[in-house]
């Protein structure tokens, strides 16, 4: 331990440990001109056996020390078990607190990027009968564009407005694709068991235009898509329920089929997060070099319009993304009725991991890290190899009433796919795993092996009182893209 510490110190940290929580912060030889002597402590938690990542801590310590010279502050950051190095600068896991200031980097461009949760009243035994014939089905929708999503321009403009209620209202106007097989009441009542009721203050100014016309049908290529990297569709089969009681309450039971959805805003967060990473810099002082961190925040009292128009713009993708899940796992909930008959399969839950949320006095900005609020549903998968987990948050502020997103990447994309690296199925972690991908390269970078163990995660969230455990779900399938 002593030699980590001197080593992260040489790179610019200091860094002490204490009961699995690593306390970060930069050196005061590494600050900025504008800012004042000390320097925001960031908090990680990681289980023990875990590995500490220098670039991931001097991440999370660029991030705590983000500030703007005309106004504006961190007040606490703290990341979760699941935490390591992002490509964009920030770590994922970490969890910012701002005041007078957003921070569009924070969250980057997978804007309301979560997860959703069925369960059906079908055994395991029912699903393997008719899996190969569900398969090809889904597959089709996910893969080979057999699906339907395509809605009139009212309802796309409704749904970058306001989300799931807006979609649902027009689409009761007039339905279109998919969905008008689809049983209308049970979304209406589904919307309250979503994160925000799948509603957030978006506006259509911030909306690729193609996507938003007067009139006419939209035909939008991404809605409906599970998205690359660990995006995923997964079937499962609910394996233990620890909190009986309140699973009853959420309609979930040992035994049933699980269906879970990882997926958010596709190109939608990719167009208006570059737009907004493009546009805070430029609204950086001119008389300013850049920050070292290129973290470049929006200052309320230097641009009001500009942080109101951000948050805007984040929320128009959040919308989207909220929609594209639900039409994710209602293509999947109609290929389910077609192949099984009449199964309801009712929404558990929905919520998102990259999401900024109004708090306090000022924002907190979640990147790969749930709302953990007292009594928020929680949804935390594994690998494609091991469990994932129905949670109950407790709002614990030390770590600013949040949770892990998932187990965390132990090894890169980079890494796994290179040359030279043994890419068995037994060194994968990929044997008896039942993968439903048309690229074998992505069964590679998301096989089991490249992520962390999912039990350490939930175990050290457990014990710091972060989380409760409801039910656990082990997989069947899994769709990858």
């Amino acid at each position: 331990m002593n030699r980590l510490l001197r080593a992260l110190s040489r790179q610019g940290l200091d860094v002490s440990y204490d009961n699995k929580v690593y306390s970060i912060s930069l050196n005061s030889s590494v600050q900025e001109p504008w800012q004042d002597e000390s320097c925001t402590t960031a908090e990680v938690l990681l289980p023990e056996g875990f590995p500490v990542e220098a670039k991931a801590l001097k991440q999370l310590a660029n991030l705590a020390n983000v500030s703007h010279p005309q106004g504006g502050c961190v007040c606490r950051t703290c990341a979760t078990p699941d935490f390591h190095p992002g490509d964009s600068g920030v770590a994922i896991g970490s969890i910012v607190e701002t005041a007078g200031m957003v921070i569009p980097a924070a969250l980057g461009s997978d804007i309301n990027c979560g997860m959703r949760l069925h369960v059906a009243d079908l055994s395991i035994a029912q699903f393997l009968a008719k899996r190969d014939r569900f398969v090809e089905l889904m597959k089709g929708d996910y893969f080979f564009g057999t699906r339907d999503v395509t809605m009139t321009a009212k309802t796309a403009r409704a749904m970058f407005q306001y989300g799931i209620p807006g979609w649902l209202d027009a689409m009761l106007d007039k339905a279109t694709g998919s969905v008008v097989n689809s049983d209308f009441e049970q979304f209406a009542k589904e919307s309250d068991l979503t994160f925000c009721g799948g509603s957030m203050n978006g506006d259509i100014q911030w909306a690729p235009a193609e996507l938003v016309p007067n009139d006419g049908l939209v035909r939008d290529g991404g809605l409906g898509t599970i998205g690359g990297g660990n995006h995923f569709v997964e079937i499962q089969v609910v394996d233990e329920v620890v909190d009986k009681a309140r699973a009853y309450t959420w309609g979930v039971r040992s035994g049933q089929m699980a269906f879970m959805i990882h997926s958010g805003s596709r190109n939608v967060g990719k167009y208006i997060g570059g737009m907004w990473r493009d546009r805070s810099r430029d609204a950086w002082p001119k008389s300013l070099k850049y920050p070292e961190s290129e973290l470049f925040p929006l200052s309320l009292s230097a641009n009001p319009e500009l942080v109101h128009s951000y948050l805007q713009a984040e929320a128009t993708a959040a919308n989207y993304g909220f929609v594209n899940r639900l039409l994710l796992a209602e293509l999947l909930r109609l290929r389910l009725r077609q192949v099984f008959g009449d199964i309801e399969a009712p929404l558990v839950y929905d919520l998102p991991h990259n999401i900024t949320l109004a708090e306090g006095a000022g924002w907190v900005t979640r990147k790969g890290a749930c709302p953990a609020y007292l009594e928020q549903p929680l949804i935390i998968p594994g690998s494609m190899g091991a469990p994932s987990y129905l949670l109950v948050g407790k709002g614990n502020d030390r770590f600013l009433r949040s949770a892990a997103h998932g187990a965390g990447r132990a090894r890169s994309r980079f890494d796994m796919s290179r040359e030279g690296v043994d890419k068995s199925d037994t060194a994968l972690g990929l044997t008896g795993i039942d993968c439903i991908t048309l690229r074998q390269e992505r069964r590679i970078e998301e096989a089991p092996a490249a992520y962390k163990p999912i039990q350490p995660v939930i175990d050290a969230q457990v014990e710091a009182q972060m989380v409760d455990v409801v039910a656990k779900m082990k997989p069947v399938l899994t769709f990858k893209a």
